[in-house]
């Protein structure tokens, strides 16, 4: 059969029509084939997957080696390469990778002696220069033969108006794709309300758009199909220039409305402590909410933790924070305090380079001393020396749920020579705690819930006061 003709089939129909006056220069006719050609050509379409089914490795190859011929264009060497690693055909392929190969609208055609052939977990086009035509037509071929679960194509500015509708279309139809990685492209308008029409019905539960310039109108574009998405778990929306004023506000509003997120990156942009407020604000009205939450790099100071203090105690779901370089200095610790001992849910939090000392790594040993539950505790690239880290240690011989603890292995100078080696006994140490509740977890997972064992009397040992570095 011929895609061309069931592509035209399966039909941009309603967006074709309405892009009249938004793309100059082309025209299209769209039409709607009766039922019974729609219904022989669903039976044909099986027909040809059985087809499929019975041909060789060696026959895909060969019918690719043709379709190049008639295509006019050279066998596409890594993808030789990767189909002679399957060992079979009749089930999914681990992965099909192009990324940085040059695929223009000749070389796409020709891939579909492949994709009629072989499904895969994961396509990668990432850095391919796609072409308008040639994006449009390949995606076009991922609907038709649902190649991909997870599908990469980061880097193809070039994919045009007819590329972003194509893909627009396969989000809303495909029945196993779950995961889309679009980043570092620009998010331009009709990309935006493309992939917003398209989030309205999709099925994707992992969104990807790291560094899309979505500051401003594309987030306001996104945000409203998302606010009434119900199927998106995962959203990335690191290194968008995203700002403490309308940026922060629309996804405020996301939070609000949508129940069905889980994992939110906000990291590396402009949030500041104006739009963690924003934020914070959302988060209280959640009752089945985020799980991780990732702000790293947002400049952030101490002051916006009071917005966090507030809402923390409330969070019954998140696992997972990470404030990771932003000036929270001690002062942002402290304030933290009182609502990190209340919180029941957070697993891991993350403090790299967040201006911490001694003073900070203190308070935070007197946090796990109170934490049942925290497994995870990320304070590298901070300025914590014996003092820190022996308060940290005695902390650990009290709590029990802490597997790991990231610090700086390389000993850092200290006004005394003998400190510095304390430092290297305490991080061994430190390590060796963490390891014991790590064997003592996976043990207490072993074991029948049948069985009713008394709790370990709990003893305590004293923190050293807080003292600055």
């Amino acid at each position: 059969m011929d895609i061309a003709h069931s592509r035209r089939m399966t039909g941009h129909s309603e967006e074709e029509a309405t892009s009249q006056s938004v793309k100059e220069g082309r025209e299209k006719r769209v039409s709607f084939p009766p039922d019974e050609q729609m219904v022989s050509d669903f039976v044909e379409r099986r027909a040809e997957l059985q087809e499929a089914d019975s041909l060789t490795l060696t026959d895909i190859i060969l019918a690719y080696k043709q379709s190049c011929e008639k295509h006019q264009v050279k066998p596409n060497p890594k993808a030789l390469d990767q189909l002679k690693q399957i060992t079979c055909v009749t089930d999914r392929a681990r992965c099909f990778d192009l990324s940085g190969e040059r695929l223009d609208y000749c070389s796409c055609e020709s891939l579909e002696e492949i994709l009629k052939s072989v499904q895969f977990d994961f396509i990668s086009l990432q850095g391919a220069e796609l072409e308008e035509n040639g994006a449009s037509s390949l995606l076009d071929m991922f609907l038709y033969y649902e190649s991909a679960t997870h599908l990469d194509v980061s880097s193809n500015s070039g994919m045009g108006f007819s590329g972003w509708l194509s893909l627009s279309h396969l989000l809303r139809q495909s029945g196993c794709l779950w995961r889309l990685d679009a980043c570092n492209m620009p998010m331009v308008d009709y990309a935006a309300q493309a992939l917003s029409k398209a989030l309205l019905t999709s099925r994707l539960t992992v969104l990807h758009l790291e560094n899309t310039c979505l500051s401003g109108k594309p987030l306001f574009t996104l945000v409203g199909a998302m606010k009434r998405n119900v199927a998106l778990q995962e959203l990335y929306l690191s290194e968008n220039n995203l700002n403490a004023y309308q940026d922060s506000m629309q996804l405020g509003d996301l939070l609000k409305y949508n129940s069905t997120l889980k994992t939110l990156d906000l990291g590396n942009n402009t949030m500041s402590d104006s739009g963690l407020e924003e934020i914070c604000d959302a988060l209280s009205f959640q009752k089945t909410g985020l799980r991780t939450l990732i702000l790293s790099n947002n400049h952030i100071t101490h002051l916006g933790m009071s917005h966090l203090q507030k809402v923390l105690p409330r969070l019954k779901t998140l696992e997972t924070l990470n404030l990771g370089k932003n000036n929270l200095e001690n002062r942002g610790i402290h304030t933290l305090k009182e609502s990190l001992m209340i919180n029941r849910s957070l697993l891991q939090l993350g403090l790299a380079s967040t201006g911490i000392t001694c003073e900070g790594a203190v308070t935070l040993a007197e946090i796990l001393a109170e934490s049942p539950q925290i497994q995870r505790l990320d304070v590298r690239q901070n300025q914590v020396l014996a003092g820190g880290l022996m308060a940290l240690s005695l902390a650990l011989k009290i709590n029990r749920s802490l597997i790991r603890l990231d610090l700086d292995q390389h000993l850092k100078e200290e006004k005394e020579d003998f400190l510095v080696e304390t430092q290297k006994t305490l991080l061994s140490r430190i390590s060796d705690l963490c390891t014991a509740n790590a064997t003592a977890a996976k043990g207490m997972a072993l074991r029948p819930a049948s069985l009713d064992l008394a709790d370990c009397a709990e003893t305590t040992y004293p923190l050293p006061t807080q003292t600055a570095d």
